[in-house]
């Protein structure tokens, strides 16, 4: 009930009073308040229901009519057409490498390969060790390995990637950075296999991409990041290769550079 409809039912009070000091008129008054209080009762009653009336509904376009419901089949919801979705590749759930080391901050990444491009390695089958579970493997090291190392790890955050299995390549990068080049290594467990190849995929590093170097002898390793690629020639015994040597001056020149697809794009342009 609203305000309105509360304040026409209650009796005013002087009106009492005078009711009872006329009592000639008394019928009177009672029938004149009867007939006031249901007019005050039916007031009431219509303006609530003008207050509760619903709003008519909107009009439509006669042109149009209203959809009949789907139909069914076998008892089962009518089925929906449905869009092919591709999945987008997001983000990985975790980086393959962790936060930057603070010696680290400001300086580009560098991934680094192993075989073929730092070392040669070869494994000589029939020659195990005597408890039959042990492998010999002889490793050639490339000329000026070691230099390179040394001024790769004052220029950048060097990574180890390779795309051999840990068993190997862990006790060869041991003898290989006794200077504790590689912040991190990366074996093949980090790769994607994709169409026949271990691919290295830098945006799984956790680093940004237009501050990724990857030096690598195999264009297969880099096949989805080409433009972040630095190649150098297979490696294996040639004792006067200096490939590491002479790409020192332009890794120095590339350290300094905001972001590396441009020069990266003259060097593959050559």
């Amino acid at each position: 009930m609203d305000n309105t409809s509360i304040i026409t039912q209650v009796t005013n009070p002087k009106e009492e009073e005078i009711l009872s000091s006329n009592p000639e008129k008394v019928s009177l008054s009672s029938s004149s308040l009867k007939k006031k209080s249901r007019r005050s009762l039916f007031s009431s009653f219509f303006c609530c229901l003008r207050n509760y009336e619903a709003d008519p509904p909107a009009t439509t376009n006669n042109n149009t009519s209203p959809l009949p419901p789907p139909v069914e089949e076998n008892g089962a919801p009518p089925k929906c057409e449905q869009a092919e979705v591709i999945p987008v590749p997001g983000p990985p759930e975790k980086y393959l490498l962790s936060e930057v080391n603070i010696n680290d901050y400001g300086k580009k990444c560098v991934v680094i390969d192993l075989d073929e491009t730092l070392v040669h390695s070869s494994f000589k089958v029939g020659q195990p060790f005597n408890d039959g579970l042990h492998q010999l493997v002889y490793v050639l090291k490339r000329p000026f390995v070691d230099e390179f190392l040394q001024k790769m790890g004052e220029l950048f955050e060097c990574v180890l990637f390779t795309a051999s299995l840990a068993k190997y390549a862990d006790p060869v990068a041991d003898l290989l950075d006794q200077w504790g080049v590689f912040r991190a290594r990366l074996f093949r467990e980090s790769c994607v296999f994709h169409r026949g190849n271990y691919v290295k995929d830098l945006s799984r590093l956790g680093r940004e991409l237009h501050n990724v170097i990857i030096v690598d002898n195999s264009p297969a390793s880099y096949i989805f990041h080409p433009e972040n690629a630095v190649p150098v020639q297979s490696w294996f015994d040639d004792m006067n290769d200096t490939e590491l040597l002479d790409l020192l001056p332009f890794f120095e020149g590339l350290s300094k550079e905001e972001d590396v697809y441009g020069v990266l794009q003259n060097l593959r342009a050559r």
